[in-house]
């Protein structure tokens, strides 16, 4: 072997060892724990103390051991080209492909398994024993580092990620998921973990109660027509509105009427419902949830009027409904559920509010087509004769059929079952 050759396979084995050592060092820093590094210098471990700033920004330093070492590995691939071209009477793209087979199992077994290994299972000394050089690279490579990341995210369909992927998501999905699998956590635990990721990338057009659902009251009503409506409707919290329901004015509050008419009775009668209603929070429907969360913390705010992007109501959004996409569906204890139809020792039938109008028409003879209806199930098609949101008491008559809502379920409050009566059999008792 001539001297060359010997240098070029001399210098693809430091190369290797070097994106070795990178490869480790990007695990240990993805794995930092600011918890833990603060035990441990809180039992005396001064070492500790140099990695906790490290810790607090661990993207940043990941990004650029990245960049380091797959340019280190690319560095290895050539080196070992150019050792291989002299040594093998080959032609250049068997010896090409011949290099990359070797450097692709090198890459697998050194880089992908042998130093993630070492880097996961003693992150703090990795990461101790890199800090000095991570910071220099970051200081010289985090500008080339950003700027690759700004042309990723152009190439990228979609939204990519300001600080990059590399400190990734993924990766820590994989350690719930490992956690989960080795009983650290229960599925529960895992699944709401999964859902505060998946947070970021709910938008507020996703999670909010749709216009078509809103129950509202005009600015004009009485204190005490406002009272019934929220007691009827189980909600304590009703958008107010002036011309339309793309003209909400503000939030009436159910404890805001209550507390006025306990201090000045007559005002049930005599005041109207824009004299103690409060400001009304809105939000643009593409915003993103964890955002809009964090902002009505800020702002105090239990509900917000969603916006389109015409300026008109697309619904609205509280707390609860952006919880519920990290603990799931939030249901009173006592819920129960109840069977679609429920025939009544009286002749009356019991429906669930979601019965299909086909369903409807076979069980009550009448006919109902959905397609001209523009509805599919029994308490859309009494929304829509009702011209608003149903509420417990609300009556239409339908083909010899008198369909009353029941039971308002769930956090909602919406209608859960609806009943159905023959006019025939109540007029003479009428």
């Amino acid at each position: 072997m001539t001297s060359e050759p010997a240098v070029m396979l001399g210098l693809t084995v430091l190369l290797i060892a070097v994106a070795w050592f990178l490869v480790a060092a990007e695990t240990a820093f993805s794995r930092l724990s600011v918890a833990r590094l603060e035990e441990s210098l809180a039992n005396g471990n001064r070492k500790a103390a140099k990695l906790l700033p490290l810790a607090s920004d661990p993207a940043r330093y990941v990004n650029v051991l990245l960049l380091a070492h797959t340019a280190v590995t690319l560095a290895a691939l050539a080196t070992l080209t150019s050792a291989l071209i002299p040594l093998m009477s080959l032609s250049d793209g068997w010896i090409v492909a011949l290099a990359t087979a070797i450097m692709s199992v090198v890459t697998y077994v050194v880089l992908g398994v042998s130093a993630r290994t070492i880097g996961g299972q003693h992150p703090d000394e990795i990461a101790g024993a890199a800090a000095g050089l991570a910071k220099i690279m970051s200081f010289f490579l985090t500008p080339i580092s950003a700027a690759l990341i700004l042309l990723g995210n152009a190439l990228t369909p979609g939204r990519g990620y300001r600080e990059g992927p590399f400190a990734s998501q993924a990766e820590l999905r994989e350690l719930v998921d490992a956690a989960q699998a080795a009983s650290v956590i229960e599925d529960d635990e895992r699944q709401m973990i999964h859902s505060v990721f998946e947070l970021g990338g709910t938008i507020a057009r996703e999670v909010m109660v749709p216009r078509t659902e809103m129950v509202f009251i005009e600015r004009d009503k009485k204190l005490r027509q406002a009272m019934s409506l929220g007691l009827r409707s189980g909600f304590s919290r009703i958008p107010v509105i002036g011309e339309d329901t793309d003209d909400v004015i503000g939030i009436l509050f159910l404890k805001d009427i209550v507390r006025r008419v306990f201090e000045h009775r007559d005002a049930e009668k005599s005041e109207r419902v824009d004299s103690i209603m409060r400001p009304a929070h809105f939000v643009p429907d593409s915003k993103p949830a964890d955002e809009m969360l964090r902002d009505m913390q800020a702002n105090r705010a239990h509900m917000a009027i969603v916006i389109d992007e015409f300026g008109g109501t697309a619904g609205i959004v509280t707390i609860e409904d952006i919880l519920e996409e990290i603990v799931g569906e939030i249901a009173d204890e006592y819920d129960v559920e109840e069977p679609e139809i429920a025939r009544l020792a009286d002749g009356n039938i019991r429906l669930s509010s979601r019965l299909s109008l086909e369903n409807f028409s076979e069980v009550t003879g009448i006919e109902l087509d959905p397609d001209a209806e523009g509805v599919e199930t029994i308490g859309g098609l009494l929304g829509k004769r009702l011209g608003r949101v149903p509420i417990p008491g609300a009556t239409i008559t339908e083909q010899g059929w008198r369909l009353v809502a029941e039971s308002a379920e769930g956090r909602r409050n919406r209608i859960g079952t609806i009943l159905a009566q023959p006019v025939a059999e109540l007029e003479p008792a009428e």
